[in-house]
């Protein structure tokens, strides 16, 4: 058995090593054409690497040229396979509360249409991707703000601080950044870091000075919130 598996794993790398050196040897039509292939089959990730790579070897063909409209295409193709994903038919039918879930396709969708927005700014897609982006935004922040609640029903405190500092750091502007900031106020009365906790209330009030007095009252029913 072992030397069936070695003999299997030399295969494969002379099989790999084989199609390294057939797509090196490749010219820059060969390479559009197996793009897309790729594209045709929903294989977008793969897809953008022939055509980048195809654009970084051959940067004045008439393939080349063709590659930049097609890269444009399959990012914006690649962050809305990601974005469907999301819930399938049955948890779209019946509402299901998507927070609770790890948002794996959401990030892989921001990743892809924040990669569209940075390489190509002026394409077709830019503000349609814009608009995607702060919905994943916002369904990223909130799966970071139920994770850290999830944390204080634990007693896990720190756990809880670092969820919630995430979420602030890296969402701003998303309508969980406002819990996540409760999070921290909580967390540190808990953990007895009064000034920290002082100093949480205080950018509370300054961002969301309408719901500044629900703070004063979770000071003697904190749990109450979760």
């Amino acid at each position: 058995m072992l030397l069936v598996a070695v003999l299997t794993a030399a295969l494969a790398a002379g099989c790999r090593s084989h199609r390294a050196s057939d797509d090196a040897k490749s010219g820059p039509e060969v390479i559009y054409q197996r793009s897309q292939k790729m594209m045709r089959t929903g294989d977008y990730g793969n897809a953008i690497k022939q055509l980048e790579a195809l654009q970084t070897r051959f940067p004045f063909s008439e393939a080349a040229r063709q590659a930049q409209l097609d890269l444009i295409y399959a990012y914006y193709m690649k962050g809305l396979v990601y974005f469907e994903r999301q819930a399938n038919f049955l948890e779209r039918y019946f509402h299901t509360d998507l927070s609770e879930r790890p948002p794996i396709n959401a990030r892989k969708s921001f990743d892809a249409f924040a990669a569209l927005l940075q390489k190509y700014p002026h394409s077709i897609y830019v503000a349609d991707s814009r608009q995607r982006m702060i919905f994943l935004r916002n369904r990223l922040a909130d799966f970071e703000l139920h994770v850290a609640r999830y944390y204080m029903r634990r007693g896990a405190y720190v756990g809880a601080l670092n969820r919630a500092k995430f979420c602030i750091e890296n969402y701003d502007g998303a309508p969980a950044v406002q819990g996540s900031i409760r999070i921290l106020i909580d967390a540190y009365r808990q953990l007895k870091m009064n000034d920290l906790a002082a100093n949480a209330e205080r950018v509370y009030a300054d961002n969301y000075p309408a719901n500044a007095r629900d703070v004063q009252v979770r000071k003697r029913r904190w749990w109450q919130i979760f």
